[in-house]
């Protein structure tokens, strides 16, 4: 069996050393699902939200949220990202919103954590901006869809 690598010798949690790693280029995709009524749905894209516009400020979120991983995620290292995006797409289902956070750097470690992270709380703040017209939002899921760059490869998912 491998060693954990976020445990050290005594058995404590411990943050990676990547010191000795080599810098690469790293990108890593990420998506969350948010669904709500078609009543809200609609009324965030006609920019009828009290709270104001809902697609650009759960996409500044995002972006923050990214660069703000690291000070969230226990034994995440700080990196230097190069880019962060967040796309927020009403779907044909005419009750959710896909949001696609995408992430770059040049480092030693990947970018999932800050992808995920940044779809995540675009998430986060669709739902806080709609909650008083809707109740049941629900975030119905956060998952990695890719990656690329390091020592494990790339990833897609199926």
């Amino acid at each position: 069996m491998n060693r954990l690598t976020h445990i050290d010798e005594k058995g404590d949690v411990a943050m990676v050393d990547v010191g000795e790693k080599l810098a690469t280029r790293r990108e890593a995709v990420a998506e969350s699902i948010v669904s709500m009524t078609a009543e809200t749905l609609k009324a965030v894209i006609e920019g009828a939200v009290p709270k104001g516009n809902v697609f650009t400020t759960a996409k500044i979120a995002g972006i923050l949220g990214a660069k703000k991983a690291f000070s969230l995620i226990p034994l995440t290292h700080p990196l230097p990202i190069s880019f962060a995006d967040v796309e927020l797409t009403p779907q044909l289902d005419g009750v959710s919103i896909r949001i696609v956070a995408t992430v770059r750097c040049e480092g030693k470690t990947g970018v999932e954590i800050e992808a995920l992270t940044a779809a995540s709380i675009a998430a986060l703040t669709v739902y806080d901006m709609c909650k008083g017209m809707d109740k049941s939002i629900v975030i119905q899921s956060t998952r990695l869809l890719s990656k690329s760059g390091g020592k494990s490869g790339d990833f897609r998912a199926p």
